[in-house]
């Protein structure tokens, strides 16, 4: 490994995997003695939330899954690459004998081993063993911390290619974090003519227009605002939305998106902010307004580098902190990450 960044699941379940140990000492004698009652009432409600969807921390893992490195060695199998050659890695190994696999969804998979997703561990590592036809040969322009970017821009090109974003769509993007962004270079890379941005912050909206999108609005976390935000989006867009990226996945933006969208459009859910949504679709179905959604990827390697290699994506601007291997860098790469405030991707380089 030579790059790995940090993604928000990653701080999550970092925090996590701490809570297990922590919840793991209070139940020994010694610990139940030292901790109060009320500091195990806390781990335990905490406990309830160690999930991403219905993925579950059972035990600490290695996490880390956006990554890209140097061919160390290689098995007899493989012949398309070679020792030395630098990659970018798909983290997810599917079965490739399921229904999912045979029709070509094989993100679907229901045995799929994904890093950094328990239990399976990560690639925040020195080395790791990985499939070679998921190892993905980086053109001599395209840095390893740009292949690692592949991973999160993946997200994006797979969202952008399930709401059929082209020249012809004009594009709302709900979020402008780090997926919102290269959601947004995504859709501009198909083609969108004109891209609006929404979120909370205003720092993350200047970062997204210095990226290229048309018009950034700043709304509220207020159920009781949407209705003005939503007439302050419109306007921004100058013409009816075509397609809705939800790339934070709350009830309001997913709310947000599904009224602001035109008649006879399409609204795609990206991110995983909440498990459970209350959301107007009676008022969206009146409209035929159709919903999507979609898990990891499939099938965007070779056109997420394409799009490196051409220039017609940069997602250098991205990485705003690096960090090294060592204990002290790890812990402060984490904080930095799970602080948010200027940081977009951090980036370990190993």
């Amino acid at each position: 490994m030579k790059a790995v960044g940090i993604c928000g699941s990653d701080v999550h379940y970092l925090r996590v995997i701490l809570l297990f140990i922590v919840h793991s000492h209070a139940r020994t004698k010694r610990g139940v003695k030292s901790a109060s009652r009320a500091n195990i009432r806390w781990i335990l409600i905490e406990l309830q939330e160690m999930r991403i969807a219905h993925f579950v921390v059972k035990e600490p893992m290695v996490i880390g899954h956006e990554c890209a490195g140097v061919i160390e060695e290689v098995g007899s199998g493989v012949k398309q690459l070679a020792v030395g050659d630098r990659v970018a890695l798909e983290p997810g190994v599917s079965c490739w004998r399921c229904r999912h696999c045979k029709g070509g969804r094989y993100n679907l998979c229901d045995d799929m081993k994904f890093f950094a997703t328990p239990p399976v561990h990560g690639s925040l590592a020195n080395q790791i063993v990985h499939p070679g036809d998921l190892c993905f040969k980086l053109p001599d322009n395209v840095s390893l911390e740009e292949g690692a970017m592949c991973e999160p821009l993946s997200v994006g090109v797979h969202a952008c290619r399930r709401a059929d974003v082209g020249p012809e769509k004009r594009v709302l993007i709900m979020g402008a974090g780090p997926i919102g962004l290269v959601t947004m270079l995504a859709a501009r890379a198909f083609g969108a003519p004109r891209i609006v941005i929404v979120d909370v912050d205003e720092h993350r909206l200047s970062v997204a227009k210095s990226l290229g999108a048309d018009a950034g609005v700043k709304v509220s976390t207020r159920a009781e605002d949407m209705a003005e935000e939503i007439e302050k989006i419109q306007a921004a867009m100058g013409a009816e939305i075509d397609v809705s990226l939800d790339c934070a996945g709350f009830s309001k933006t997913m709310s947000t998106a599904l009224e602001a969208t035109r008649a006879g459009g399409k609204v795609c859910l990206v991110g995983m902010g909440h498990n459970e949504m209350t959301v107007p679709l009676t008022s969206a179905a009146i409209r035929e307004v159709d919903v999507v959604g979609i898990f990891r990827y499939k099938d965007t390697w070779p056109l997420c580098i394409e799009f490196l290699r051409s220039g017609k994506i940069d997602v250098k601007p991205l990485i705003t902190h690096r960090f090294g291997f060592s204990q002290k860098d790890v812990e402060e790469a984490f904080e930095v990450s799970a602080r948010g405030r200027d940081a977009i991707k951090v980036m370990f380089n190993l």
